[in-house]
């Protein structure tokens, strides 16, 4: 398929593996599946976050219109976010040489209605689940089209899409009741002979229970380590840094403040309250809005690359904002083409002033999507609640700060925002998840889940571990210039005191010679020519690779200097020795920003 990109340039894409097998399994599925044997269940395609799931999607709906036996058949894409529809709706459009039509989207219920109830062939319609909701004075649902050959693609098969269980609303008023059904079953009584397909980025139950019963069981499976493993993704890297909810005055205040919403709402929206008062006091938010700053100067001063808070509601989007602007006054601007910082967010007429003025129109956030998304642009910093939360792909950002409760679901479609492949991220340096407000067991717990269908590997690496086998490879170094060498030891720490520049050359040198001088001393391995040289350099690039990911940590900067010293030693250690190769570690990473470049991204 092609692609435009923001900046205009038409691209090229190709089916990876992990689409091109997974599609073909797919289609083979479907074409059982809609056949007068099968159950028109086709099953589920579980494919990570970053891995091109929308692209799969295109590739299969373009398959499925070639094959013979299906007739020309209609493919009704279901999202349950009207956002969601929009994005796929666009890479459908854009991939119009692949399906050979023009996609439709529906307006509304009746439009839906009767799009499909003329169909006789062909066809890609576009909707969301909420479409299929039942008119004023239905008791269910009409049959819309009978035909075999309809193929519903469910995008992210959440419960809504589930959705069989019936309720009951109660009108006091009329004293009636009404039984009530999701919206699944109105779209199955739509169109009964349909057969359904599911696409997701996670799992959707912890026992895939509800997700096989539905459409099946999985079809195919490409996991985070898969994708990490092939570098589609980087990997996640987490950071516990949890602000105090607030001083003992403050908190006191805050909890007497917040019993007075018991009597008025559910225990529900009590706890989230409750907790909203505690989580958005002002010393809370003054502390918080300093150690954001703090770390991100810190971490950008390291790599570049930009950066999403997650607040728990949008008044606390605007407090902070407002904070961190106080402190970096720069970074603010009333134009929606200039500053580097802005909120995302929902809003409506009747909202507050001091929300009011960050809600943007619909034209103005595409423009902050496509500012946030262009590395060269100087917005490098959004605040939001839940937009921009799922479905959205924008590769230079490198790390999230979250101040909000999640979990499951919603948590693993979050950090995957930092995950996707850029020209400064990789296996060495991965995209960063900041915990302000303790999110560990609500991460084991969302791995667990995200691994039990076959998967396989650690979603996140704990920054405390990381730092702390930096520490490991930095003693090892230390050792290696201890160790005498005609009985003299490398005096390491007067040499990091060396400011004069000629000097400071001497001491490099000087260190790369006795690093080779301890192997023609001593041989401790004969399988290898230069095993204390080769250590060398395995200690300093691993020691640099935990410092790239724990850089913007307070503790590790006082390694900054001494690890620049080391990496001197091993560039001129590598010029001695022209036809050492490289590992084949390196030599991925070689290939993955060669790759990177092909695609425009570096």
């Amino acid at each position: 398929v092609f692609e435009q990109t923001s900046s205009g340039r038409l691209v090229k894409k190709i089916a990876a593996y992990h689409q091109f097998y997974g599609v073909n399994e797919a289609v083979d599925c479907t074409l059982w599946a809609a056949s007068e044997q099968g159950n028109g269940k086709i099953g589920v395609m579980w494919h990570t976050q970053g891995s091109g799931k929308s692209l799969s999607m295109l590739f299969y709906a373009g398959k499925l219109l070639s094959q013979a036996e299906l007739r020309n058949p209609t493919i009704v894409v279901v999202t349950d976010r009207n956002d969601l529809d929009g994005q796929l709706y666009a890479t459908f459009s854009g991939g119009q040489a692949l399906i050979r039509q023009q996609p439709v989207q529906a307006d509304g219920r009746e439009a839906l209605r009767e799009e499909l109830a003329k169909r006789e062939t062909g066809g890609v319609i576009f909707t969301t689940i909420q479409k299929f909701g039942l008119q004023e004075g239905e008791q269910a649902h009409p049959v819309l089209n009978e035909r075999h050959n309809i193929i519903v693609i469910s995008d992210e098969a959440h419960r809504s899409q589930y959705g069989f269980s019936q309720s009951m609303k109660l009108n006091e008023l009329n004293r009636t009741g009404t039984y009530r059904v999701g919206y699944a079953k109105h779209l199955r009584d739509a169109l009964p002979n349909a057969s359904f397909i599911g696409f997701t980025r996670t799992p959707i139950s912890l026992e895939d229970k509800d997700t096989q019963e539905v459409f099946g069981k999985y079809v195919s499976i490409y996991d985070i380590t898969d994708a990490v493993e092939d570098g589609a993704t980087v990997p996640i890297i987490y950071e516990a840094r949890q602000i105090p909810i607030a001083q003992s005055a403050e908190f006191d205040n805050v909890v007497q403040e917040a019993q007075t919403l018991i009597d008025e709402d559910d225990e529900s929206s009590y706890n989230f309250r409750l907790r909203e008062k505690l989580m958005g006091t002002e010393g809370r938010l003054s502390r918080l809005a300093e150690d954001f700053v703090k770390h991100f100067e810190q971490r950008t001063a390291l790599i570049d690359g930009k950066a999403m808070v997650v607040a728990m509601s949008r008044q606390i989007c605007v407090k902070l904002y407002e904070k961190i602007t106080a402190l970096r006054p720069e970074w603010h601007s009333d134009d929606v083409n200039e500053g580097a910082i802005k909120i995302v967010m929902t809003g409506s007429a009747s909202d507050p002033a001091d929300i009011q003025k960050h809600i943007y129109s619909s034209q103005d956030k595409k423009l902050l999507e496509r500012r946030f998304k262009d590395p060269d642009d100087p917005l490098e910093i959004v605040i939001v609640r839940d937009m921009w939360l799922t479905g959205f792909d924008a590769p230079c950002c490198n790390t999230m700060y979250i101040d909000k409760p999640m979990k499951g679901h919603n948590l693993m479609q979050a950090i995957a925002r930092v995950n996707r492949v850029f020209r400064n991220k990789s296996r060495e340096n991965g995209g960063l998840i900041v915990d302000y407000v303790g999110l560990t067991s609500e991460l084991r717990e969302a791995t667990e889940q995200y691994t039990r269908s076959h998967g396989k590997g650690q979603m996140t690496h704990n920054i405390a571990e990381i730092k702390a086998k930096m520490l490991e490879y930095i003693d090892v170094v230390r050792g290696q210039f201890a160790t005498p060498v005609n009985d003299q030891p490398f005096k390491l720490f007067d040499a990091l005191k060396i400011e004069d520049e000629l000097a400071l050359f001497k001491q490099v040198m000087l260190g790369a010679n006795h690093i080779l001088a301890l192997d023609h001393q001593t041989v401790a391995d004969k399988t290898e020519k230069t095993p204390r040289r080769n250590a060398f350099l395995k200690a300093v690039r691993l020691a640099k690779k935990g410092f790239s990911l724990c850089g913007a940590d307070g503790d590790v900067q006082q390694y900054q200097k001494e690890l620049a010293f080391y990496d001197a030693v091993r560039a001129i250690l590598a010029k001695r020795e022209p036809n050492s190769t490289a590992s084949s570690e390196e030599r991925q990473l070689q290939l993955v920003a060669l790759l990177n470049k092909a695609k425009g991204e570096s």
